[in-house]
């Protein structure tokens, strides 16, 4: 008796304890796997690569042997680079998130594990976040490494804040895709609206603001309806995040309204935040009501 309950135990002794692994975890890993094995990720970082070191030799060339300058001018150019090719990449990334699965027959057999919905959305914008976050800095890393190149290592607060900013940005875009795809039955539907987002919040929204401006006749706006219309626009948020203060603000002519208005860069961060928290909740909220 003794020897058969010896040898019954020493499997279990020396069987090695695993750690359960939490589901979000795993689905972003699988995103994570599956968008950087994806061409178009790889041609998108290479095209923000290439124009962000177009941007560091043509920006750099005008302002002597200052680095302070050369990165003052890097930093508005890639910013103007940012707002437009960014929430781009972000939107190509996620607006198929969950109809490719739809269509593809494999979403029934992820929602047969033993998980909520809810994680399937938190997995896969964890794993967006991740490609959007390695497209940005290895983008941003080669404009870097030109102005070190030729000016030097001083002054890359700014640089750095604006990099962060970005991948901030990034993740707006990826919730809003991940809304999109999450409310939709088809891929090609959930591309329409991102085109349209795309559009509304880089160009539409601007010249409508503009437009209001123009049709006051010189009257003055009060500064909180001014400040609200800026951070109903996360790109407009990551303007004056990133273009607000120092001495890019006189380069890109951001610092006046930055000096008139009541947002902080706590506040600014704080919008493009909620910005990222409010469309990922709602895509938690509409995929969970899905019918399959």
């Amino acid at each position: 008796m003794t020897t058969e309950t010896t040898s019954f135990a020493l499997p279990a002794a020396t069987r090695r304890p695993t750690m359960p692994t939490s589901p979000v975890l795993t689905i972003a890993r699988r995103e994570l796997a599956e968008g950087l094995r994806n061409r178009w990720v790889v041609s998108t970082t290479v095209l923000l690569a290439a124009l962000a070191s177009a941007i560091a030799a043509l920006g750099s060339a005008p302002t002597g042997s200052t680095s302070t300058g050369a990165l003052d001018v890097v930093v508005v150019g890639l910013a103007s680079l940012t707002i437009f090719l960014v929430p781009l990449i972000a939107l190509l990334i996620s607006h198929n998130a969950i109809t490719r699965e739809a269509e593809g027959g494999t979403l029934l057999l992820l929602l047969s594990h033993p998980l909520s919905r809810w994680q399937v959305i938190a997995g896969k914008f964890l794993g967006q976040l991740g490609i959007m976050a390695f497209a940005t800095v290895i983008g941003f890393t080669f404009a870097a490494g030109f102005v070190v190149w030729q000016h030097g290592t001083e002054g890359w607060q700014a640089f750095g804040a604006m990099t962060g900013a970005s991948i901030l940005l990034g993740a707006v875009f990826l919730s809003l895709g991940l809304l999109a795809s999450a409310s939709v039955q088809e891929s090609s539907t959930a591309a329409g609206i991102s085109i349209g987002l795309w559009l509304l919040f880089v160009a539409i929204y601007d010249m409508a603001l503009l437009a209001v401006l123009v049709a006051q006749g010189g009257h003055a706006i009060p500064g909180w309806t001014m400040d609200l219309a800026l951070v109903l626009n996360p790109t407009d948020a990551y303007r004056l995040l990133t273009l607000g203060e120092g001495s890019s603000a006189m380069l890109s002519g951001m610092g006046g309204v930055f000096d008139n208005s009541a947002l902080t860069p706590g506040i600014l961060v704080g919008a493009l935040v909620l910005w990222c928290a409010l469309p990922l909740g709602l895509a938690m909220a509409v995929f969970s009501r899905r019918n399959l």
